[in-house]
């Protein structure tokens, strides 16, 4: 199979996971059937363009276009909200690419640049235009205009802390040749542990327990870094978002906008403390080893510029005697 061929399938894949994501992503809508707080499209099309470069937008473009032409309330209007979801991601590598973002994740710089370029900065395009074609093709108020905008912008963001880091782990992962029983068990410690916390923070009723997932968090980051970390903050965030769909745990009894303010407070603190704390973990156990690369040169320096015993010369009056 030839670059073209292949490109064209892998064109394909991404909008069949890009759509994929989208039907997830749409089980727990909020605003006009469309406008959830965790949009995985924009993590799985920023991942893509990270992981294939920049030939694979057409992708983006046809799961778009087939996720939005049913929600649509037209088809000028599907067009520039698919135009919107696909120039968001692209703009959003552009940037990534030129602050020099590594997918590994494993400096502070890539995480914070995949927070303020990638997610806060890039989805402003596609929050922008999708709300203001939602108003002027009469599908919503123009009150309505804000509150969609915050909800768009805030779940497109999610989308990308939360599930462009899980791709890019997953991309990597290798089968752990050399993890005794303990690491294995560790790691399913680690699973259930997350779901655990999780569920009773966000199922408890009549109290408000979601600091309780911090200590699993940094569990995760610690001891698995990004490995361990992304996944965790996956799980947590969705199960999150479960509640506050249900109206369960800190979520009952109140408003949609007071909801969504606690549940992407919650959301975006879930994926920052484990995406910071994996990268600084890492730069630490890099900064560590390169620390003892440079100790263990210098010692052989050392070795070799240390006289042999039988090569010494004594001065005269140092001699030692017959």
């Amino acid at each position: 199979m030839g670059p073209l061929g292949s490109t064209s399938l892998r064109i394909l894949a991404v909008a069949a996971v890009y759509y994929g994501a989208a039907q997830v992503g749409l089980l727990h809508q909020l605003v006009r059937d469309q406008v959830t707080p965790l949009w995985p499209p924009t993590g799985v099309a920023l991942a893509a363009l990270l992981m294939m470069g920049l030939r694979v937008w057409p992708g983006i473009a046809l799961g778009a276009f087939l996720v939005n032409v049913v929600l649509g309330p037209s088809l000028i209007a599907v067009l520039a909200i698919t135009a919107g979801n696909t120039l968001a991601p692209v703009c959003a590598c552009l940037m990534l690419r030129r602050a020099g973002f590594r997918n590994e994740l494993d400096r502070l710089r890539d995480v914070l640049a995949l927070v303020f370029l990638g997610a806060l900065a890039g989805m402003l395009i596609s929050s922008t235009i999708g709300s203001g074609v939602l108003v002027l093709s009469g599908a919503l108020d123009a009150g309505d205009f804000w509150p969609t905008w915050s909800v768009w912008w805030t779940g497109d963001a999610m989308g990308i802390l939360v599930v462009t880091p899980f791709l890019l782990v997953l991309r990597k992962a290798r089968w752990p040749l050399r993890a005794g029983p303990g690491r294995w068990l560790e790691a399913v410690a680690l699973a259930l542990g997350t779901v655990f916390v999780t569920l009773l923070a966000t199922r408890t009723p009549n109290s408000n327990l979601l600091f309780l997932v911090s200590p699993v968090l940094i569990w995760a980051a610690f001891r698995f870094r990004l490995a361990g970390a992304a996944p965790c903050a996956l799980v947590v965030s969705w199960l999150a978002i479960l509640a506050a769909d249900g109206g369960r745990g800190p979520f009952v009894g109140e408003g949609v906008f007071a909801n969504m303010v606690t549940l992407q407070a919650f959301n975006g603190t879930t994926a920052l403390t484990a995406l910071l704390l994996a990268a600084v973990i890492t730069e630490r156990d890099r900064t560590h080893e390169e620390i003892q690369r440079v100790c263990a040169r210098l010692a052989e320096m050392v070795a070799r510029m240390e006289p042999r015993p039988e090569s010494r010369e004594y001065p005269p009056e140092k001699r030692p005697p017959p």
